[in-house]
């Protein structure tokens, strides 16, 4: 794993400056083990840890899906709208704290719906929590309905279907989960179905499985935004499509390198696709599980990578453009990135 790299002084004065945007967080992903534990007293839930060390020593992930295990396993202390909303209402005030002015995150209904956990108690408590947020820090913020692609298409219909009473809260549908076996074809109908009732569309591709997963998403969903596509420097051809067409990635560096998808960050592929001309933004991903928010995401790949006060601005630039937040709140999160970069 990568050691951590200095940092000069004035870039990291910057990146605290930096209105930053969050686009690439899994609020299930933010549940700190102390949480965890707090609700798994109040709800009666048995965790399969016997405390927050083993918990935490729990999080050296050989792959994805020794990750996914562990997640799973701890969402199972998430049953009541006040859990919801004390979760999000967590994540946010460490937002907060990263200067984070805008944020899209991702909830998995169907993990919650599994456990017999009404939908209404899961949004609703979400809501709270991120109309909580926006009152005491004044962070806006969209909902994504997020797939998860490891269970049957019909699923993720149903899930739509139950969601409809909130379309009117929520931004975009996503895709997640395990990418190797799981193709994005088959959800073809249920993106063309949120589509058509006004939603916007996100999709995991190009962390564990090839290139051509990114260009395949993009044809069979109609996104505007591929999360992860690290590996799209593997073929050309997916990286043009992506400069050309102005498709936002939403890259994690710390989930790449907890994730063993890169061994060290310098290793990372961020330079390279922002060489290409592609619009990549930083985001933390799951960051309870993987080792930082988005702050300390933004400081270790900026170290890794030598990244001067000119990328650092255009990152946070990708993310307010690419971000499906109302044209008159993106003005206002340029003009704060136009003071912070004037320092």
């Amino acid at each position: 794993m990568s050691a951590r790299e200095p940092l000069r002084d004035d870039i990291a004065r910057l990146i605290d400056r930096l209105p930053k945007v969050e686009l690439h967080v899994h609020l299930e992903g933010t549940l700190e083990p102390e949480l965890a534990f707090r609700l798994a007293a109040r709800n009666g839930v048995a965790l399969p840890f016997r405390s927050i060390e083993e918990m935490r020593a729990a999080y050296d992930f050989a792959d994805l899906q020794s990750f996914l295990d562990v997640y799973y396993a701890a969402c199972a202390v998430l049953a009541t709208r006040q859990d919801f909303r004390d979760l999000t209402a967590a994540y946010l005030a460490r937002a907060h704290a990263d200067n984070v002015r805008h944020v899209e995150p991702f909830f998995d209904a169907q993990t919650h719906l599994a456990r017999g956990v009404p939908i209404g108690d899961v949004i609703g408590g979400i809501l709270d929590g991120l109309a909580e947020g926006e009152r005491e820090f004044g962070i806006s913020s969209g909902l994504l309905l997020s797939f998860l692609r490891h269970l049957p298409p019909a699923d993720a219909d149903a899930t739509l279907a139950a969601a409809e009473p909130w379309l009117d809260r929520i931004v975009a549908v996503g895709l997640d989960s395990s990418e190797v076996g799981f193709p994005p074809e088959p959800f073809g109908s249920v993106f063309a179905r949120a589509r058509a009732l006004g939603l916007r569309a996100v999709a995991h591709a190009g962390e564990e499985a090839e290139a051509s997963l990114v260009a395949r998403t993009l044809d069979s969903l109609g996104v505007s935004r591929i999360d992860h596509g690290v590996r799209s420097v593997d073929d050309p051809a997916v990286m043009r499509r992506l400069a050309e067409s102005g498709v936002t990635l939403t890259c994690c560096p710390l989930s790449n390198l907890r994730l063993r998808v890169i061994d060290d960050l310098t290793r990372s592929t961020i330079r390279q696709l922002m060489d290409a001309g592609v619009a990549v933004t930083i985001n933390s991903d799951d960051p309870a599980y993987f080792g930082g928010y988005i702050g300390e995401n933004y400081r270790r790949i900026a170290a890794a990578l030598d990244l001067g006060a000119g990328d650092l601005v255009r990152l946070a630039a990708n993310a307010i453009d690419g971000s499906f937040a109302p044209k008159s709140r993106k003005g206002e999160l340029r003009a704060e990135l136009a003071a912070a970069a004037a320092g």
